[in-house]
């Protein structure tokens, strides 16, 4: 804020000195203590709450986002169960296949065995 260097104190202080006398200077530097005091006290709860203000309005921002981008999530959603529901009829078809397959191989083998037997 204020660039007040170690000879600008000093000279307050002896202007205070001159001015107030020696009597009165611990009593009003304990007065001007307790009002800087306060003064930082209350510059740091309003900029705590400015920053819980920007904190407020920025998760507001996100909500809105995400307001928007729900019919995208719903799109993402509907296209997961069509992939999943095409997922499971692979595998039904790929099961059913193989059962084929496995009949199949065992009609051979049984017909291997016929004819062995008829030789």
């Amino acid at each position: 804020m204020f660039d007040v260097g170690f000879w600008e104190l000093m000279l307050i202080g002896l202007v205070a000195l001159v001015v107030i006398g020696p009597e009165r200077l611990p009593g009003v530097a304990r007065t001007v203590g307790k009002w800087v005091g306060k003064g930082k006290r209350m510059l740091t709860d309003v900029k705590a709450e400015i920053d819980q203000e920007l904190k407020a309005e920025e998760l507001k921002r996100i909500l809105e986002v995400q307001k928007q981008n729900k019919p995208l999530q719903e799109i993402i959603e509907t296209a997961s169960e069509s992939v999943n529901e095409i997922k499971t009829d692979t595998e039904k078809m790929i099961a059913d296949l193989e059962g084929t397959q496995t009949k199949s191989s065992q009609s051979v083998s049984t017909e291997e065995k016929s004819a062995t037997k008829a030789s």
